[in-house]
């Protein structure tokens, strides 16, 4: 007789899953209320962690083609007076064994652009002109979106190239045999435009002239940074010697530093705010497990007459208990399915539109399926032990 009964009590996990799968079809609407909140937690989780790791990879991917070895070198920031960099500094740097490549620009600060001689004075755009000496943009690893570069040839015409920034502020989208611009008392034919330069973001608001034309603009010969592509062995070795090179008695004058360490620490940056919006998810997956403590709490009080019923028919308390138990993991389970679909649709089509390889860890995604088993084990324990404890003559009166 005890045999049979403990046979007759016994539930197979095959029949809890049963169970619980038919708690959730009597109540769709709560269900989905209640895994929404678990769904929103989960899906902003993956999301953020998807679009910080999609831009790591486009970072990744820049940073491969570019190089690593680019090495620009100003004026160095100081107190007190410092000079600036000899109109030397390109040759300097060129005669160095380390140095694969160079070239320079010079800032020319009182010439101005306009796409026309009737627009006013004051109405520059903050668009800077440069003198260019070298093929600046092979250096920085940047390409050029239409046209060329400028032609180093002395008796060459005068002629200008647009930075990506520059270039829109003056409506200028493509080269043309009529793209010209106003510039000291005459007009320049523009015969190329710059795509943005990683790099050097500072040069996309600026426009380049050819040595010659800068100094009719007033450029005084000297340039303001020289950008070097070194050994991509040498780099450490190479940013020590640049420095003395260019200045033998003053290397503290001089700034040497790697673009490419801004870009990582602006990736550095970008993880703290990551962190910060991952929790800003875990919060909100808290708050979806505590929808789903309520719900949970809400369907054993409205099922009192089932749980009388199956302790009547021999079912013991952890039958009832893993019963409500299983039903919390299933609620749970189901939001955080949705939130890793929904959190995998965001970063998928935001990747996508940036232009950017998808790059979701799969951590990310078990972890986030792992958080709902435990939220929905911690949101679904009391609950669960509450109805096991209920009194089967207690609950078959509430029928």
């Amino acid at each position: 007789m005890n045999a049979r009964r403990r046979l007759r009590s016994a539930v197979t996990a095959g029949e809890l899953l049963r169970l619980g799968l038919f708690g959730l079809r009597t109540r769709p609407t709560r269900v989905v209320l209640s895994a929404l909140g678990i769904a929103i937690g989960i899906a902003a989780m993956i999301a953020v962690v998807g679009i910080s790791s999609s831009s790591k990879a486009e970072l990744d991917r820049v940073l491969d083609a570019l190089g690593t070895n680019v090495l620009t070198i100003t004026q160095a920031d100081g107190i007190g007076d410092v000079p600036p960099l000899p109109s030397t500094a390109l040759d300097s740097a060129r005669r160095q064994d380390d140095v694969e490549a160079a070239a320079a620009v010079g800032a020319v600060p009182e010439a101005a652009v306009y796409r026309s001689p009737y627009i006013p004075a004051a109405e520059s755009k903050g668009i800077g002109v440069m003198t260019a000496w070298g093929d600046v943009p092979e250096v920085l690893g940047a390409g050029l979106a239409d046209g060329r570069w400028l032609d180093p040839a002395a008796d060459a015409p005068p002629q200008m190239v647009l930075g990506a920034d520059a270039a829109a502020a003056l409506g200028i989208d493509r080269v043309r045999a009529d793209s010209r611009v106003w510039i000291g008392g005459q007009w320049v034919q523009v015969v190329g435009i710059l795509e943005p330069i990683a790099l050097a973001d500072d040069l996309d608001s600026q426009v380049f002239v050819p040595e010659e034309l800068g100094r009719q603009l007033g450029s005084d010969g000297a340039p303001t940074a020289v950008y070097t592509r070194v050994d991509p062995t040498r780099v450490a070795p190479a940013r020590d010697v640049l420095a003395n090179a260019i200045r033998p008695g003053a290397p503290q004058d001089v700034g040497v530093t790697r673009p490419s360490d801004a870009l990582a620490a602006k990736d550095a940056t970008d993880d703290s705010f990551t962190g910060l919006l991952v929790g800003i998810g875990g919060v909100a997956l808290l708050v979806g497990g505590i929808g789903v403590a309520n719900t949970m709490v809400i369907t054993v009080l409205e099922r009192r007459a089932e749980v009388g019923v199956r302790r009547a028919l021999g079912a013991r308390r952890r039958n009832i208990r893993d019963q409500f138990l299983v039903e919390s993991l299933l609620l749970s389970f189901l939001g955080g399915v949705a939130g890793v679909v929904i959190g995998v649709g965001v970063t998928v089509a935001f990747a996508l539109a940036q232009g950017w390889p998808v790059a979701i860890p799969l951590w990310a995604v078990g972890g986030g399926l792992g958080a709902t088993v435990v939220i929905g084990g911690a949101s679904g324990w009391y609950p669960a032990a509450r109805a096991a404890r209920i009194p089967p003559t207690s609950a078959l009166a509430a029928v």
